[in-house]
């Protein structure tokens, strides 16, 4: 079942890291389409086409930041900060999620002795 990354502990990551891949994506299309809707118009922009803004959001969610300056509306600086407040909180939920799942990886593959639970031959219960 390891071989196969089928055992729960695999299938609840993969379900975490799946949830967070599918988020992303939609916040991604539906922050670019108001980013186009705020920026579109206003004085001084540079996201003046859909991709533009496609491309700032993208690079906004990686963390990375963009050659794009930052928008000029205010309802797009406030959608920059939820931006990068959601892609701080991603890459701390990714860590968290892998952590997780090396702790449980490791109670799995451990027995309890190792892990400081009950000794053999004590009578102490690891429940």
């Amino acid at each position: 079942m390891v071989a196969r990354a089928s055992t729960p502990t695999h299938e609840h990551l993969r379900s975490r890291l799946a949830f967070l891949f599918v988020a992303t994506v939609v916040l991604d299309a539906i922050a670019s389409v108001l980013v186009f809707i705020f920026e579109r118009h206003a004085n001084g922009t540079e996201i003046t086409t859909l991709g533009d803004s496609l491309f700032w959001t993208s690079t906004q969610l990686l963390t990375v930041s963009s050659q794009l300056p930052n928008p000029i509306s205010t309802p797009a600086r406030v959608l920059d900060v939820f931006l990068q407040a959601y892609a701080i909180s991603a890459v701390a939920i990714l860590a968290g999620s892998f952590g997780a799942f090396f702790h449980r990886r490791g109670m799995e593959r451990d027995p309890p002795e190792i892990r400081g639970g009950a000794q053999a031959g004590t009578g102490v219960d690891d429940t």
